[in-house]
């Protein structure tokens, strides 16, 4: 993971922890553990194999190999691994998917790649056409 702390470090959230409520931080972040509520960052966040979040992500970049019920907004590149799960609404500029993977989700994309501001997803307008 690319260090995009100012002292050169990244948060993280272990696997034998469990956290409720906001997180809001300027670097990068990584959660192995479970995380009962919103994140928000200009970095990079990546969910381990064992992380669980229960709410919303708002970052530059995300790669999930965990699980994610709650809402994303990823204004670069979101990465779903294969062992990765996923249930909600995204929203993104960039979407690679492994074999394997579960999207259970509403994906919206960003007209031409371009990189949205950072917001975080709470309610999504009904106004979409739905499909499927």
């Amino acid at each position: 993971m690319k260090q995009n702390d100012i002292n050169g470090q990244y948060s993280r959230i272990e696997n034998s922890t469990s956290i409720k409520g906001e997180i809001i931080s300027e670097g990068d972040f990584r959660i192995d553990g479970t995380l009962d509520g919103n994140i928000k960052t200009n970095g990079k966040i990546v969910i381990g194999k064992d992380g669980l979040v229960k709410g919303g992500i708002s970052c530059n970049k995300a790669d999930v190999e965990g699980k994610i019920k709650g809402n994303l907004f990823v204004s670069e590149t979101l990465n779903l691994r294969s062992t990765s799960n996923i249930e909600g609404e995204v929203i993104t500029g960039k979407l690679v998917v492994e074999s394997g993977a579960t999207f259970n989700a509403s994906c919206s994309m960003n007209k031409d790649g371009e990189k949205a501001e950072i917001q975080l997803v709470s309610e999504i307008e009904e106004t979409r056409e739905k499909t499927a």
